[in-house]
This record gives structure tokens, sequence and C-alpha cells, in this order.
């Protein structure tokens, strides 16, 4: 079937532009340049999966007038994957079950830890986002279409990339282990980390994500998790005709 997958965010953990900067990245006037905390979202069957929710959560649902969700998978635990979680509110109080969250045994400890007041049974805040979280364990089929969580590791942790239809979003990574890589041919459409040019001891490079697609050979790729290091006209002007930079709110379909 059918799928729309937005760009919420494809900027790294600082944003773009980054506070106190003066580069030439931070001051574009491109919009392309403005760099939002890297998530998607994605719509089939008449539903709504989010991947990951940023401290722009509330921004970038805001500009996508994003009025429900259905499920929320997350990718792992660091304060830009996470931290919009409290912004969920208002998108679980109509419902009539609780919102359906994901994630891996270890992001998900960490997500209990943060947020509490959320998950405590004696909590008495009444205005908590109304989530219940499952820890993974194998692939979901989330109304009708298979997520197939993979390992990556950035730098020494495991995190979780996700494999959907002819998609994949990977994010966070340094490595892709051999396994991910079999789980990742015949895509459509692949989205990688790619931090900036020089080399980054947990992230992937410009040039090392470009090796993955050469790899890999999907019939479009899209670089997410970027910093101010890289302009995004003068990057994708150097790149092969199938890779792109991603932008916040780009769109586009693909088979789920």
């Amino acid at each position: 079937m059918k799928a729309t997958l937005t760009v919420l965010g494809s900027g790294t953990s600082m944003g773009v532009p980054t506070i106190g900067c003066d580069c030439k990245v931070c001051r574009s006037s491109d919009p392309r340049d403005r760099r939002t905390r890297p998530s998607i979202l994605l719509e089939y069957a008449e539903r709504i999966v989010l991947i990951d929710s940023t401290p722009d959560f509330r921004e970038q649902a805001l500009r996508e007038n994003i009025r429900r969700l259905d499920a929320v998978l997350y990718t792992h635990a660091h304060a830009d994957h996470i931290l919009g979680l409290d912004d969920l509110r208002p998108l679980t109080f109509h419902r009539e079950d609780k919102l359906p969250i994901y994630a891996d045994g270890d992001t998900a400890a960490v997500i209990e830890r943060m947020f509490a007041y959320v998950f405590d049974p004696q909590s008495t805040y009444s205005t908590r986002p109304q989530v219940r979280l499952h820890r993974l364990n194998g692939q979901l089929d989330l109304f009708g279409a298979i997520f197939k969580p993979l390992t990556v590791l950035h730098g020494d942790h495991p995190i979780t990339a996700y494999r959907f239809g002819t998609a994949a979003y990977v994010t966070d990574f340094s490595t892709i282990p051999d396994a991910a890589m079999q789980q990742l041919q015949g895509l459509d459409v692949l989205f990688l980390d790619a931090l900036r040019r020089r080399p980054h001891p947990t992230h992937s490079s410009l040039e090392a994500s470009l090796k993955v697609v050469e790899a890999l050979k999907p019939d479009r790729a899209f670089f997410v998790h970027m910093s101010h290091d890289l302009g995004h006209e003068e990057t994708n002007q150097g790149l092969p005709p199938h890779v792109r930079l991603a932008h916040d709110g780009l769109k586009l379909e693909f088979e789920i």
C-alpha cells in the first residue's frame, strides 16, 4: 500500500541554526538550511506513525498540522530523540485508549526514568501524556504494515533503525553491522545519518554514508541528522542524482 513520509526534522542534536553561531549555514536565507531535531512521520491506511519525539516536536506538529497519532516508535534514548514526549499530551487526551509507544529495552528504561511522572501508577498529574510503553520484541505489525527493528551502532551504543516496506530510517549510526546491511537490501528509499564532512566518533560522515548508499544501491537516498557543516544547495550539487540532503518538511511516497 502507498505511504507518505514527512521529514519533521533533519538536523543534529543542537539544530541549525546553532545557538551562538554566525557561520554561513546558520545565517543562510535558504529555508532548507533551517533544521530542527531529527524525526519522521509516516501516514498510510488512514493511520499516522511517528518515529522519535524530539525537543522540537511541538513546532514540527504545528508546522505540519499534526492532529493525531496512532503510534510512536523510538530509535534510542538520547535527548534529541525523546524529550518531546511530554508534547504528545494534546494528541492523547481524546483517545479512547492510551497511545502505544515502542522502544527497545534500554531505551524504554531511560524513558520510564526520565518521565517518571508519566508512568508512575501513583502519579496524580492529571494532564500527563496518556501513553502505554511497549518493549520491542521482534518485528511489529502496525495497522497492516510491518516494521522491522534493526540494530546499528552509534559509537559503541546499539540503537534501533527501522525498515518499513520499501523504505528504511537509519539515524545516529557510525557502523551498520552485516546483519542489518542484509536487511537493508532492495530499498526504494533509504534515510541515513550524515552529520558532516569530517569523520566523527559516533556519527556517519557524508563520505561514509555515500559508501553505504553505494553498497546498498537504494533507488533514492536522503541524508539526515546534519550539522551546520553542510549547506543544503552547495552539498547537493556534489551528490549523485539519486542522493540528496533531506530538509524539514520534505514529503515523499513509497510502498509500505
